[in-house]
């Protein structure tokens, strides 16, 4: 699996992500947890969002394919009850003897970018460990600008169009992730908890706000060359819309 995420990127949005992910689904773990595998870790806010959600020690191991990341996340973990190490690999090929002792695996925004086997695979896999997962902000594809364009609903088509393609022969689930994974976990014989978690992106986030626009935005070009979204870009840059971006979150048991 590819993907390219800069630090940058991932800081940026960082906020955003912890206001919108479930808590309640946190509530829901089963306990005690101890040992987390954090797949696609990126700078790690993930674990700087939910370790302070935990009681007790942990361990998290960061896993992921850039080394620069895995070093950035393992050095900001700032929890004394945490200990950290790094596991550099793809995801996709995570097996039940990786998921000796751990408790729970996490992700952030990453099923979208797998295709149906490599999830369904997951989920075997932690069929197999009878490990929990927590997967948060997969896309949902859906999008709700204020004040709202015409040209919204042709770049949002496009742009999920985009999420689904086919990378180096790999069908991409984009926004289909959360119903794959879903019957992927119950497949395996998981229950399976979903919710909602919207970003919800005001004036107090217009760096995001103009961030995500531009590679929406580019994404949906990329797509459909047939089209020019030079203007649109330009007038909703010039005004940042209010935004509400869909994703959800899952939370899968076993046992």
């Amino acid at each position: 699996m590819t993907g390219e995420f800069s630090a940058s990127w991932l800081t940026l949005r960082e906020p955003a992500d912890a206001a919108a992910r479930s808590r309640e689904l946190v509530t829901l773990l089963p306990g005690p947890i101890r040992t987390i595998r954090d797949l696609g870790c990126g700078t790690g806010s993930l674990g700087r969002w939910l370790a302070p959600q935990l009681d007790g020690p942990q361990h998290w191991i960061m896993a992921d394919r850039d080394p620069a990341l895995l070093e950035h996340a393992a050095a900001n973990m700032p929890f004394p009850a945490v200990t950290v190490e790094t596991a550099l690999g793809d995801v996709t090929a995570l097996t039940g003897a990786d998921l000796a002792g751990t408790d729970l695996v996490t992700c952030s925004a990453l099923l979208d970018l797998l295709t149906a086997g490599e999830v369904t695979n997951l989920a075997n896999v932690l069929a197999e460990s009878k490990t929990a997962a927590l997967f948060t902000l997969s896309v949902a594809g859906t999008v709700t600008l204020d004040p709202a364009l015409p040209e919204d609903a042709t770049i949002e088509e496009a742009f999920n169009a985009h999420q689904r393609r086919v990378d180096g022969g790999r069908r991409l689930l984009g926004p289909d992730a959360p119903a794959a994974a879903r019957a992927a976990f119950e497949q395996a014989g998981a229950t399976v908890i979903t919710r909602p978690s919207p970003w919800r992106l005001g004036p107090e986030s217009a760096a995001l706000i103009a961030e995500w626009l531009r590679g929406w935005v580019g994404a949906a070009a990329e797509q459909r060359p047939d089209l020019r979204f030079d203007t649109y870009l330009d007038t909703r840059l010039a005004n940042p819309p209010n935004a509400t971006i869909g994703h959800v979150d899952l939370l899968a048991i076993f046992g």
